[in-house]
């Protein structure tokens, strides 16, 4: 197996949900720190126009959003499990509501006028800088289908969702029974950020405590065995990769757009950052996409996508 890659930043929440996974399995893997906002053209150069964080690089294959990088490690490393028997379909299901539901009522939380100043060194909004304008610009963009909650509703909400995970966490120590899963890792990283990245804001969390013992198990697992490189060692590596870096199986083709494979085609998400990814499609499961691109550095390179968040259209000609 070919090296595992992973382009994040250290304050992205769905980064510390993935570098959880893979502390959690025991695997090494190499950080490319990317920049948080665009422009972004070594991210581009191996993704062809999706800028979302993090992905994960193996060789010459690129895996978009944080649910289908859960599934690929899942796959290199099926112990411990990311599913358990018998509840696989409940830990989907709880850990897709955990990074829609509940992501954006703590994010509106934890960006309240309190947290964006911690967040950008302090004062009033007017004396942020150029790097909370550059951010909150850069992030208008992306959430172009997603309406911004207010906080008052948001404080709400967060209240609301945390004493439901709370009740889940009474008499055991993870969110459905004696070992993390999916949904545990797609529940902590918005806490996380309210904990350690908005601390400001983080007396929310003072009222479930059996909320913040769940959240010490998890910050135990750790983030495994990290190795620092660099966006042009991994745009080098793609391009003298040849193929390298398959992980999931890329049938029986699923045809629900009636696109035949061999169609150049674009992909994007259907609600947070929907800048698209153009290719030719390889690839249509079940569960994902392929696409399969060239690039002048990063050479050949197949992109996959999860089909659940994300559309596929056939590119304009």
């Amino acid at each position: 197996m070919a090296d595992l890659i992973l382009h994040h930043y250290p304050t992205s929440p769905f980064s510390e949900k993935v570098r959880l996974v893979l502390g959690y399995k025991k695997l090494a893997w190499k950080s490319v720190v990317i920049p948080m906002v665009m422009p972004k053209p070594d991210v581009v150069a191996l993704t062809g126009g999706y800028r979302k964080t993090p992905f994960l690089q193996i060789g010459s294959h690129i895996y978009c959003d944080s649910a289908l990088i859960c599934d690929v490690l899942e796959h290199i490393q099926p112990a411990p499990t990311l599913y358990p028997s018998g509840q696989k379909g409940l830990a989907r299901v709880l850990a897709q509501w955990a990074d829609d539901k509940l992501f954006w009522a703590a994010m509106a939380w934890n960006f309240s006028p309190a947290g964006a100043a911690q967040m950008f060194g302090g004062g009033a909004p007017e004396q942020w800088g150029p790097i909370a304008k550059a951010f909150g610009e850069d992030r208008a963009k992306m959430r172009l289908a997603v309406p911004r909650i207010p906080p008052p509703d948001a404080a709400a909400a967060y209240k609301s969702y945390l004493r439901r995970l709370s009740n889940m966490l009474e008499e055991q120590p993870f969110l459905l029974g004696a070992a993390p899963c999916v949904a545990d890792f797609a529940a902590y990283h918005p806490l996380w950020f309210t904990r350690t990245q908005t601390t400001v804001m983080a007396s929310i969390l003072e009222a479930t405590p059996a909320v913040l013992a769940w959240m010490d198990r998890m910050a135990a697992i750790g983030h495994g065995t990290v190795q620092k490189s660099n966006a042009a060692e991994a745009i080098a590596l793609c391009a003298a990769s040849s193929g390298v870096g398959a992980v999931l199986r890329h049938d029986p083709f699923q045809d629900e757009h009636g696109i035949a494979l061999g169609s150049r085609v674009t992909v994007s998400s259907d609600s947070f950052g929907p800048e698209p990814t153009e290719g030719e499609l390889v690839a249509a499961t079940r569960m994902h996409y392929t696409l399969r691109r060239t690039d002048e550095r990063a050479g050949t390179v197949h992109v996959h996508f999860p089909r659940i968040g994300f559309v596929m259209k056939k590119a304009e000609t």
